[in-house]
């Protein structure tokens, strides 16, 4: 009799054993945050550029966020819209499913800027998770496009080795090289410059640069 109910004893004590490494998996896939998902997109624009328009994107959107002292954003929390499957301890630790997004924008060649969003979730089922990307979500990469195509042009023009001159009214880039450079023909060197095909391919009061080795060297005291 004495042996019997020491069996019983053991098998109620390993089936508990088992329920409780069963919750604590279940858990603890629900209640820590699923490892992020990335995407990229780069677009034309330097990084302050391309967060600039990340943000128009996200505020379109409705999205709230956070831009955090690396210039990083930070969406808030957003619940997702599914049903977590319910479980006996769902009544001890309750779990919404939620997501949010954590950006950043890297240098790239050519004066562009890359854009990594990561979705970051709580207690999504794997299978769930890449519908919750940001260009799967909201289209968030095709309506930063949109916007960067209304988004006045990048400035083409170097950032060093020369000077930046504005042209005056019905002033050509010969009548321009003739005056900062002393040569009229060096308007050849200078649309090259400023990806300009003709010495008339310019518009009133443009910025054009110059560079120093064309300048008219400066009077000695």
């Amino acid at each position: 009799m004495l042996s019997w109910v020491f069996a019983a004893v053991i098998c109620v004590l390993s089936a508990g054993a088992g329920c409780y490494v069963g919750y604590k998996h279940y858990s603890e896939h629900y209640r820590a945050a699923d490892t992020a998902l990335g995407e990229e997109h780069i677009v034309d624009y330097p990084v302050a550029d391309a967060l600039q328009l990340t943000q128009d994107a996200l505020r379109g959107d409705g999205i709230l966020f956070e831009v955090l002292s690396d210039s990083s954003i930070v969406t808030s929390w957003r619940p997702a819209d599914l049903n977590t499957p319910t479980r006996w301890f769902s009544l001890i630790i309750p779990q919404t499913p939620r997501y949010r997004y954590e950006i950043q924008a890297v240098p790239e060649p050519g004066q562009r800027g890359k854009i990594i969003v990561n979705v970051r979730t709580e207690g999504i089922p794997d299978e769930e998770l890449a519908s919750y990307k940001a260009s799967n979500r909201f289209a968030l990469f095709k309506e930063i496009d949109e916007l960067a195509s209304q988004f006045p042009p990048k400035s083409r023009l170097p950032s060093s080795g020369g000077v930046n001159f504005t042209l005056l009214p019905n002033e050509d880039l010969r009548a321009l090289a003739r005056r900062v450079t002393g040569n009229p023909d060096n308007w050849h060197q200078i649309a090259a410059d400023n990806g300009l095909k003709s010495p008339t391919d310019v518009t009133p009061f443009e910025n054009i640069w110059v560079r120093n080795s064309l300048l008219k060297p400066l009077p000695t005291p």
